[in-house]
């Protein structure tokens, strides 16, 4: 009788204890700020696919919204030195736009991010021949790359959400050997930065090189971004001829419109016509090659500010280079969200990546990936404010 006396003590005061432990684990919470990932319906393309968008949301507020179509990132909110909100990446209100004319806003690009000239290449002696689609050269993966296609998504709630896209691009797609299976994490983090894992296995040798391509603009407002100061750490870069493929080697940078060693404003030398690599861009439309330590550790490429809003945006990078665009085929006649018509110059690109034409360079890094091997690359854009 004693011991059923004592094992019931026993049980309420555990319980007790219990409710009170769980009392205040749920108080604490409430008390504090939550992140988390709401999935919505984006419509459908006209083959019937439906596509979703995920909204990520940190403890601070900050919030990005991905499509898993083409893994694109259709808007950023971060607040400016006065805490107020602002969409900092360009794009589009619907999947009907991106679908029928997109220049590539806020996608995954692959299999291949930049040109290859001709469209060809080799690979142990056996030549390659894939989809032109940017006058006589392959850009971004061809007519139907990554940006084009529905992924899979699977949403991964937690302290810092995540969202991963998985998507099999099949041997032959675009002219590409072998059968690739590629992951692309996105991770909104609690300081304000948007990681991206990249990751792929082939079946047979092939060649990747993925990267994003958003589009930003640090105002948030319908401005140009001539205003914006940029630093970007790497001291040569890749000259190229007039159909933006890369001449012999690389170049220096020192003494030349495209020196941002140290920061300076993207329109100090956008329109020097005197120097044939602006004339051959229309501007900026460039690899740097990063002064990396490691091409296996993040590291910082590149760093732009807008002084008026005064946000920050910090790229780090485990790629070897880094694409320098200064939107210079915008031309008005894309309205984009919020009734916005995107002008020349209207937003600016830092796509983290290996060089182009890689395949067909040995004297640059090689993008080739083999069975038993993984590609793996990781991408930060980080934002802050300064005062």
């Amino acid at each position: 009788m004693k011991t059923r006396k004592c094992l019931s003590i026993f049980i309420v005061v555990a319980l007790i204890f219990f409710a009170c432990q769980n009392k205040q684990y749920f108080s604490d919470s409430n008390t504090m700020n939550t992140s988390s990932i709401v999935q919505s319906d984006f419509g459908n393309l006209i083959d019937g696919q439906k596509a979703s968008l995920f909204t990520l949301t940190n403890q601070n507020g900050m919030k990005v919204s991905i499509t898993n179509y083409g893994g694109i990132i259709v808007s950023v909110l971060v607040p400016d030195k006065n805490g107020v909100l602002g969409d900092v990446v360009l794009g589009y209100d619907s999947l009907n736009h991106y679908a029928a004319t997109n220049p590539y806003f806020g996608a995954i690009i692959g299999r291949y991010g930049n040109r290859i000239a001709k469209g060809k290449f080799t690979i142990d002696g056996k030549a390659y021949t894939l989809a032109t689609n940017n006058g006589q050269n392959h850009l971004h993966g061809g007519i139907k790359g990554f940006d084009k296609v529905i992924w899979n998504a699977e949403v991964k709630d937690g302290a810092e959400p995540s969202l991963l896209l998985t998507y099999l691009s099949k041997d032959g797609e675009e002219g590409y050997p072998g059968n690739l299976n590629c992951k692309v994490t996105y991770t909104l983090t609690n300081d304000n930065a948007i990681k991206i894992d990249f990751e792929a296995k082939t079946d047979a040798p092939t060649i990747v090189n993925m990267c994003n391509h958003s589009y930003f603009n640090l105002t948030g407002e319908n401005t140009d971004i001539l205003n914006h100061s940029l630093q970007i750490f790497g001291k040569q870069f890749c000259a190229v001829d007039d159909n933006l493929i890369p001449l012999k080697g690389t170049s220096e940078v020192k003494g030349t419109p495209f020196d941002f060693t140290q920061s300076k404003l993207i329109g100090k030398e956008i329109n020097q016509d005197n120097n044939i690599q602006i004339r051959n861009g229309l501007g900026y439309d460039h690899c740097w090659v990063l002064d990396k330590r490691s091409l296996d550790k993040l590291e910082v490429a590149a760093i732009a500010i807008d002084s008026i809003s005064g946000r920050k945006l910090t790229v780090e990078t485990t790629e070897p280079g880094i694409q320098f665009y200064s939107g210079n085929f915008l031309n008005g006649t894309i309205t984009g969200k919020y009734g916005i018509k995107y002008n020349k110059r209207s937003g600016f690109c830092l796509e983290t990546q290996h060089f182009p034409d890689s395949p067909n360079r040995p004297d640059y890094p090689s993008t080739i990936l083999r069975p038993n091997e993984k590609y793996a690359s990781t991408t930060l854009y980080k934002f802050s404010v300064i005062y």
